[in-house]
């Protein structure tokens, strides 16, 4: 009775357009993609294995040798399947560490395969597996079942790696690695029962057309400019790695002057020069056999991830990646020099969780360019990649548990020869973690939302002490407190701050709101309008840090700053006679704007003088006191009153 193969045709069709987009949507990069393109292969020669076999069935008698081929073939191959798949899994789970440190799952996964091989060894002999009939008919042989047995043995095996490993998929995965197991198994059974139906193939194809789908999906692994894998994709990896406790080592490769590379050749340019790294690192790693995982993570961020099998090659690697990037090379008749940071990290050991590893290869190329291979053990710094992770626990413990605390320092007026007003400074002890710099917690808390807790905090305990008996006496004319950037976009800040002036019956003029140079840069519409409403409500306001960045001169003169605080910068330089001829004109140009200029960073006396003689109203700095407790802070200035 001839067999109904439409189904494998079917299948064929299927399998083919799959191996074509699979090829043309670059999936072709990575171990699980090497598999995959394993299993469409695979599932290719059976069907067409099966295919040959049922057509020479179908001719009658004759053709022994040819179906005999056919039949093994399919047989064969076909048993295979499962196996592949579960080293699939393997891949997408990452554990191939743990599956060869485990006797028993690789005793289960070789012995039927051992069993099968060893029974198509023998079955011309013996018939065991199938055999022709004296009108040369395939047949079935007494062992036949053997070959169920396997694909039943791989697939509970399937399945139970799976869902032990469930917490390393999405839902979507999950269901879509599962499917291939029922739709196999009740293909095995429907066929079974009726050789005629031949659907096992295509059932299998059905489970990869969905695995293809909801699995193998380049828009969530693969970065469309380099066709290596994506930041997205690297963040999974690595976690699902530590997840499993798996050796690795990463090879972090930082391009520092990916933005002025960007500025000088533009967007398509650029993505030409990413595109000619990524392959020279691909042809690297096929060339030397490091079988590395590659990532592109943006902003000329590239990743080496290698695992146990090759940290012998992982140095001699780095060594070679970073001759290959100082080399350059050349694009439309100009030579690019790439300034690389090349970076070891050995994870877990250096290293141990996803967020640090991703902190610190971001923090690569804040380090001073060496040209040589740089080493994690020896430049991360543990403690503070663990406050960053504990960041905002730690920022939610000080809030509930008062561990926020003012600091005082006291700025000097030149020409009234006495401390006429002070900044606020906002300090943050933790029980576990100690001091914890402004510059640390305050990014934190800007990108938690917690600033705006904080900020009303200083701005209550600066008020508090403002209304207090002991302020009075110091003889201060106000006290100046710092605005983040999150809070001047706040479109009630300032009813807000109005609001706890009125609390504590503080005057307007007794606080001075301080913007950071950064911040004013900022064009938004929201931080115009504040600073402007606050500015009307008699409140002045500083500008912070003047000349540590690229000032638009035109956004600080339009806002309404009383005050400009120079940067230290402009201090350290004083034996540059270029940057004294910058120094004196802007302070002209800010006194020509009828701004009072505040000095930081002075030292000694004579720079005291200097900046007294260059008409600067105000000196806040070490040489007259550090920032200090409010306690500290009246007892200095009282002292200084008393003389």
């Amino acid at each position: 009775m001839a067999k109904i193969i439409y189904f494998d045709y079917c299948a064929l069709i299927i399998l083919a357009i799959l191996l074509i987009s699979t090829v043309f949507r670059k999936m072709i990069r990575g171990r699980v993609n090497h598999y995959f393109l394993a299993m469409l292969t695979i599932s290719i020669i059976t069907v067409l294995a099966d295919i040959w076999a049922i057509h020479l069935d179908e001719m009658g008698p004759g053709n022994v040798t040819a179906k005999c081929i056919a039949h093994t073939i399919y047989l064969l191959v076909h048993n295979f399947t499962p196996l592949l798949y579960i080293l699939y899994l393997v891949a997408q789970t990452d554990t191939w560490h743990k599956l060869n440190q485990s006797r028993f799952q690789k005793l289960v996964l070789c012995v039927p395969m051992v069993l099968i091989i060893g029974g198509f060894a023998v079955n011309p002999f013996r018939h065991i597996i199938f055999y022709l009939d004296e009108n040369d008919y395939y047949t079935r042989g007494s062992h036949f079942l053997l070959l169920y047995v396997s694909v039943l043995v791989h697939s509970i095996f399937g399945i139970i790696y799976i869902i032990r490993y469930r917490k390393l998929f999405s839902k979507r995965r999950f269901s879509a690695l599962l499917s291939i197991f029922p739709l196999m198994m009740a293909a095995v059974v429907v066929q079974f029962f009726y050789s005629r139906l031949v659907v096992e193939m295509f059932a299998i194809t059905c489970g990869l057309l969905y695995i293809s789908m909801m699995v193998q999906r380049p828009e969530e692994v693969i970065d469309t400019v380099t066709g290596l894998g994506k930041l997205s994709a690297y963040v999974t990896d690595m976690k699902r790695a530590f997840a499993n406790g798996k050796p690795m080592k990463v090879i972090m490769i930082n391009v520092a002057n990916y933005s002025i590379l960007w500025d000088m050749l533009g967007y398509d340019s650029m993505n030409e020069v990413l595109c000619k790294i990524a392959d020279m690192l691909a042809d690297l790693n096929r060339k030397h056999g490091v079988e590395a995982e590659l990532y592109y993570l943006g902003v000329g961020k590239f990743r080496f991830v290698v695992d146990y099998r090759h940290f012998d090659q992982t140095e001699e690697t780095a060594q070679l990646v970073n001759a290959l990037m100082k080399r350059g090379f050349r694009y439309n008749q100009m030579e690019l020099n790439l300034v690389s940071h090349i970076c070891i990290a050995d994870c877990p050991k250096d290293i141990g969780d996803v967020d640090a590893l991703l902190a610190f290869g971001s923090d690569l190329n804040t380090k001073a360019y060496t040209g040589e291979v740089l080493y994690a053990a020896k430049l991360y710094k543990k403690e503070y990649y663990n406050i960053m992770k504990d960041m905002d626990r730690i920022i939610e413990r000080a809030l509930a548990d008062h561990k926020f605390s003012i600091y005082y320092q006291p700025i000097y007026s030149v020409n009234e020869k006495r401390f006429h007003s002070a900044e606020a400074l906002l300090r943050l002890q933790d029980e576990k973690y100690g001091f914890i710099s402004p510059e640390v917690f305050i990014p934190a808390a800007e990108k938690n939302g917690a600033i705006h807790k904080i900020g009303a905090f200083v701005l209550e305990e600066v008020c508090q002490f403002i209304a207090s008996e002991e302020y009075k006496a110091l003889q201060l004319d106000y006290i100046e407190i710092n605005l983040s950037v999150a809070q001047c976009m706040r479109n009630d800040l300032t009813g807000q701050i109005l609001g706890i002036l009125n609390k504590y019956q503080v005057r307007p003029e007794q606080i001075n709101l301080e913007v950071t140079e950064t911040a004013a840069s900022y064009s938004q519409k929201m931080m115009m309008e504040n600073l402007n409403a606050l500015n009307a409500a008699g409140i002045s306001l500083s500008l912070d840090d003047f000349g540590t960045g690229y000032s638009n001169m035109r956004r600080i003169a339009s806002l309404p700053f009383h005050i400009i605080k120079l940067d230290k910068s402009f201090v350290n330089e004083e034996d540059n006679p270029r940057l004294q001829i910058v120094l004196k004109n802007t302070i002209k140009m800010i006194k020509a704007m009828n701004m009072k200029i505040v000095v930081e960073g002075i030292e000694t006396e004579d720079m005291v003088k200097q900046f007294s003689d260059l008409q600067c109203e105000y000196i806040q700095v070490y040489y007259y006191s550090k920032p200090i407790p409010k306690e500290e802070f009246i007892a200095f200035l009282k002292q200084n009153l008393s003389h």
